[in-house]
């Protein structure tokens, strides 16, 4: 190892030697900080960025491209419960021409690919099975795009068309979906299922398509629709009224001062209804008109005597002349048709109450009979259909809320207090840290000036050990050009066991010959006495 390399470690060994425990304790923790950080920075730089290579997958698919990923040596990771595979983004394109290649991963769920599959030989019936498979493959595949939703399944119930039957059911579908962990499925998007199935088959209406999730729980069922079912109708027309009421309370007696509760009775039951009115034109012609006559005329033969009951005819009666007519009318008048058909679906609202409480002192000033009006038009009450609105000024109790309150503040002022010490605590190790590291550069500093010093000026006598004189025992700094005016002092030189004979006859030496670096180097040594 080269003399100078040595030399610096010999220094920095020294100069650690002499380090106190304290200085020692914050050395080795700032050591440990930095190896730490450089570590992790290394890990954080060397670790590939992951790319999603397919999402969405089975498990027999996962399985598959697993082991093909094993085979080739490409690390991976999984994620979504194994549905989703990582791999390297320098490797996503690769593995995916390569997974392609194999058929991977498998369209399971079929589609219109399976149409491609049938023979000509193929019956009627395979091919009305055939297609429906292929219709429920594609919507199951698409309502899988959808966000928050993992997997799908279609099935449908289409009724066959015959000429025997006059009157044929609606088909209906039913779509079950597994959501991701953690994911619900809005109003909007459960609608958005609805309708997406509704009108992919022919004749079905959104009612009859029913959405059930993987917790068993009916999102849309049939003969209700996409609205949900009468509970949900009911909780969101409560909700969407007592809000309504709340913001409007809540400007004229104050926010706190006003409660709502809104109760609704909604109709289970849907109906059709078709209603036909006929109306007699005014002054209209009649369509069609027929009159048919019937006369007759003629002379009647008088009535024939019989015999009585004495054996004697009666006389023959008088004949007479004999007329006859009719006649009759048939009119067929114009006449108008109206035909309303009307679907009348679940979710009707059959009655609704409204209960409102106002703040004893914030009512004061507010006239309940005014407010009651407020109330009812705002939340739309019908009195003819038996609804009710009662608005009472009751005294509230403020326990709670000041309890709440005092508890958040409370809160408030304890979090702000592990933040700021925190914050001091932190800030008291990064300063002290940064104490340390600044203290020993700076001991490390001087001390390698000390030893270069050392270094150079005695080696710098190797030539003149032999022709310099005994040692002296005293040193005067008179007539030394120093940069501080220092009045002639005595040095004694005080014997140490890391300054052997030697040395001091070396620094004699020094002295005589260079009297500016012996008193640069004398007050090195004397500083350093003063800060051990």
């Amino acid at each position: 190892m080269p003399a100078p390399i040595s030399a610096a470690f010999g220094r920095f060994g020294r100069a650690v030697r002499e380090f106190t425990v304290a200085q020692r304790t914050v050395a080795i923790i700032g050591i440990a900080v930095l190896v730490l950080g450089i570590a992790a920075l290394a890990m954080w730089a060397v670790k590939p960025n992951y790319t999603p290579l397919f999402s969405g997958l089975s498990g027999a698919d996962a399985s598959t491209i697993v082991e093909q990923l094993s085979t080739d040596g490409v690390p991976y990771e999984l994620s979504d419960g194994g549905a989703t595979i990582l791999v390297p983004e320098a490797d996503v394109y690769d593995q995916r021409l390569k997974s392609a290649a194999a058929g991977l991963p498998s369209d399971s769920t079929g589609g219109y690919s399976l149409l491609d599959t049938m023979g000509v030989t193929s019956s009627e019936f395979q091919q009305s099975v055939t297609y429906k498979r292929a219709i429920e493959g594609e919507l199951a595949r698409t309502i899988s795009s959808l966000d928050g939703v993992q997997t799908a399944s279609v099935r449908l119930a289409i009724p066959e068309a015959s000429v025997f039957v006059s009157e044929t059911n609606d088909p209906t579908a039913s779509v079950f979906v597994q959501t991701k962990s953690g994911v619900t499925l809005s109003s909007s998007q459960v609608q958005a299922i609805v309708h997406l199935t509704s009108a992919s088959i022919d004749g079905m209406k959104s009612s009859d398509v029913a959405v059930v999730d993987a917790a068993g729980t009916v999102l849309s069922a049939v003969g209700v629709g996409a609205t949900g079912t009468a509970g949900q109708q009911a909780s969101d027309y409560e909700t969407r009224v007592s809000g309504a009421v709340q913001t409007m309370l809540n400007r004229v007696v104050g926010a706190g001062n006003a409660t709502v509760v809104v109760t609704a009775d909604m109709s289970t039951e849907s109906a059709s209804r078709v209603e036909e009115v006929f109306t007699t034109p005014d002054d209209a012609p009649a369509l069609t008109e027929t009159v048919d006559t019937e006369t007759y005329a003629g002379t009647g033969g008088g009535a024939a005597g019989v015999l009585g009951p004495d054996n004697i005819a009666v006389p023959d009666g008088a004949t007479g002349d004999g007329t006859f007519a009719s006649e009759s009318t048939v009119r067929d008048n114009a006449i108008n048709k109206v035909t309303e058909s009307r679907t009348i679906p679940a979710g009707a609202v059959t009655r609704q109450t409204v209960s409102v409480a106002i703040n004893a002192d914030a009512a004061a000033n507010v006239n309940l009979a005014d407010l009651t009006a407020l109330v009812s038009t705002a939340a739309g009450i019908d009195v003819i259909r038996g609804d009710a609105v009662t608005v009472e000024a009751i005294a509230f109790d403020t326990t709670a809320a000041d309890a709440a309150a005092a508890a958040i503040a409370e809160g408030t002022a304890a979090e702000a207090s592990a933040r700021l010490v925190q914050m001091v605590t932190v800030g008291i190790i990064a300063v002290s840290i940064l104490l340390a590291i600044v203290a020993g550069l700076v001991i490390y500093a001087r001390r390698s000036k000390r030893m270069s010093r050392e270094s150079l000026d005695i080696g710098d006598l190797a030539g003149e050990r032999g022709a310099l004189g005994a040692p002296t025992v005293a040193l005067s700094l008179e007539g030394i050009d120093a940069p501080l005016e220092l009045a002639p002092v005595v040095v004694p030189i005080v014997r140490e066991p890391s300054i052997t004979d030697q040395q001091r006859a070396d620094i004699d030496a020094l002295a005589l010959r260079d009297p500016q670096k012996t008193a640069e180097y004398l007050r090195t040594l004397m500083d350093d006495r003063e800060m051990a």
